[in-house]
């Protein structure tokens, strides 16, 4: 019952592409049917010693649903981020019931425990991470008791995160640029979101000098040659995405004209040929994401650049694609497909084109 529900509200949502206090229900029932569910679960676990072979819940008593950590962290920003603007939908007590639980001070300290072992540096880099700050800075800057609670239980976790960023991108030579989770701009633009909400200068002054190192001189981004099979991000356009939010308005059409020449002709939405693969679904996530940074792309132009109309529409387009499909039935999409509906959709509905 639950999933032809959903069905049913995300092709109304394909039609409109508006989050609505139903639509945001629904979505938020896709997470709250993971965030307590422990199993099947792909732990990123060094172990260090027999002493260290534990179920996902002891070693993440926080984050230890939605398969994996960082689709945990993801949920919980998305529920955070429904109640937050749909403060009456039907399951909001639940999910406050959700967070009180799982952002707890005692079960954060685990999670900040777990860090301070051997063999945790490249733990979650730099995806999950960001996902965190994400979070962070969603209960940061929502004037709410209870978020304000949740936000300090969770805060010594998004302080070793940030520790963790500032030693480790000044030494990171190369960006990374994928379409799954290594990606480095997807990242550092989750990244600013969390220091320009705290307020941290020095972290953000930092994001913005690596990005302007690794990306303000690229030209002839290589479209063309996306999707990769299991893509869920473009790795083109999260560059372009991070690099709206680092250059003034004037720079960033220039740069953009100079890394992709040819947008916004020539793309269309990935196929989705099985979504019972947990690659293959990869791609209705990258439908999502295409969307949203096309959105902020024109956004980022202006009502007064011909490009504009045209990435709006192109988005819409990609986000009608896969939208339908949140609820398929399959785990391998509904743990982590709906957070990235949501993102798309608050960015669409939060920007305006002006000049």
């Amino acid at each position: 019952m639950l999933g032809m529900m959903m069905i049913a509200v995300a092709q109304a949502q394909a039609a409109d592409l508006s989050l609505t206090d139903v639509a945001a229900d629904r979505f938020a029932a896709l997470a709250l049917k993971c965030v307590r569910q422990e199993y099947p679960n792909k732990l990123d676990h060094v172990m260090n010693g027999a002493g260290e072979v534990k179920s996902p819940k002891d070693l993440h008593p926080a984050f230890y649903g939605c398969f994996d950590w960082h689709s945990s962290v993801h949920g919980h920003w998305m529920l955070v981020k429904l109640l937050r603007e749909h403060p009456g939908m039907a399951r909001a007590a639940e999910i406050r019931a959700v967070l009180d639980e799982n952002l707890s001070p005692d079960r954060i300290a685990v999670e900040v425990a777990y860090l301070g072992q051997g063999n945790r540096r490249s733990f979650e880099r730099t995806y999950g991470w960001a996902w965190l700050l994400k979070l962070a800075a969603e209960l940061r800057t929502w004037d709410d008791p209870a978020a304000a609670h949740w936000a300090a239980a969770l805060q010594p976790l998004a302080d070793e995160w940030v520790t963790r960023f500032q030693a480790f991108l000044p030494k990171q030579t190369y960006p990374i640029r994928t379409g799954v989770h290594p990606n480095t701009a997807f990242s550092l633009d989750l990244a600013l979101d969390y220091a320009r909400a705290a307020k941290d200068t020095r972290f953000e002054a930092l994001i913005l000098d690596r990005a302007r190192a690794w990306f303000g001189r690229d030209r002839l981004g290589p479209l063309a040659w996306e999707p990769g099979g299991e893509d869920f991000l473009s790795p083109c356009l999260e560059e372009a995405a991070l690099m709206s939010r680092v250059l003034s308005r004037p720079s960033f059409r220039r740069w953009l004209t100079g890394f992709l020449p040819g947008l916004p002709g020539g793309l269309v939405p990935a196929v989705v040929s099985d979504r019972t693969d947990p690659k293959i679904v990869h791609l209705d996530g990258l439908n999502l994401s295409r969307a949203r940074t096309l959105h902020r792309l024109a956004t980022a132009l202006g009502q007064g650049d011909p490009r504009s109309a045209r990435l709006k529409q192109m988005a819409d387009r990609h986000a009608r694609t896969s939208l339908p499909h949140l609820a398929s039935g399959s785990y391998e999409g509904e743990h982590w497909l709906a957070t990235f509906a949501v993102r798309m959709l608050s960015e669409r509905q939060g920007g305006a084109l002006s000049d």
